[in-house]
């Protein structure tokens, strides 16, 4: 398998860490959206990561499908979320947040750096989103009292959550301050202190694309 992407990218390192955690070969190809548009674009029209480039060279977009085609790679026993019922559904719930959050904290990041500019009704509404998925993950973890989010074993929804913190504390330090979310804090230290997050880790930076 071929992973495009880097691992800068919350949706990357999520897929990075699944393919860890299930004990995956991959190759990393980190191409950048901007400065390897067109390389990206022979696998992707839509010139997007993370793509997934899977044994028999089919490509695999969106890293919710990509880690769909994971858990049946691995098989339905050592899946990284609940099968069916309300674990699924929560599990699903939680990743829809954590991974909305990172959609709107991309926002900003393009406001800022790409568009060169920031608007402020725009910039406030996406800071209030952010805010209220940070205090609604926030309680939902700290009503929690497992290693992990759905118990003994993390799962996707932990991955999610993980990856997503980090790239809010680096990218946007000014909206996500550790100590406003402890719950939230603790969860991202127990993340990275794993080797799957350890061994995929790359400081944010985004270069504007050149006009």
């Amino acid at each position: 398998m071929i992973l495009i992407g880097q691992y800068d990218s919350p949706f990357v390192r999520r897929v990075a860490v699944a393919l860890r955690l299930y004990g995956f070969d991959y190759e990393h190809r980190p191409w950048s959206v901007f400065g390897d548009a067109e390389r990206l674009a022979a696998h992707n029209p839509l010139r997007r990561v993370p793509t997934l480039i899977a044994d028999d060279g089919e490509a695999l977009f969106e890293s919710g499908a990509i880690l769909d085609w994971l858990d049946e790679q691995a098989g339905r026993d050592r899946a990284l979320i609940a099968a069916s019922g309300l674990d699924r559904r929560q599990a699903l719930k939680t990743i829809a947040l954590a991974t909305g959050l990172a959609d709107k904290a991309v926002s900003l990041v393009y406001e800022r750096v790409i568009h060169q500019r920031g608007t402020p009704m725009w910039v406030e509404r996406c800071r209030a989103q952010i805010a209220g998925v940070l205090d609604a993950l926030e309680a939902d973890r700290a009503a929690r009292s497992g290693p992990w989010w759905f118990g003994e074993t993390i799962g996707h929804a932990d991955v999610a959550v993980g990856c997503v913190l980090r790239f809010v504390s680096e990218a946007l330090p000014e909206v996500y301050a550790a100590a406003d979310w402890p719950a939230l804090a603790s969860h991202a230290a127990a993340c990275e202190a794993r080797p799957e997050f350890q061994a995929v880790v790359q400081p944010f930076h985004v270069t504007p694309p050149s006009s």
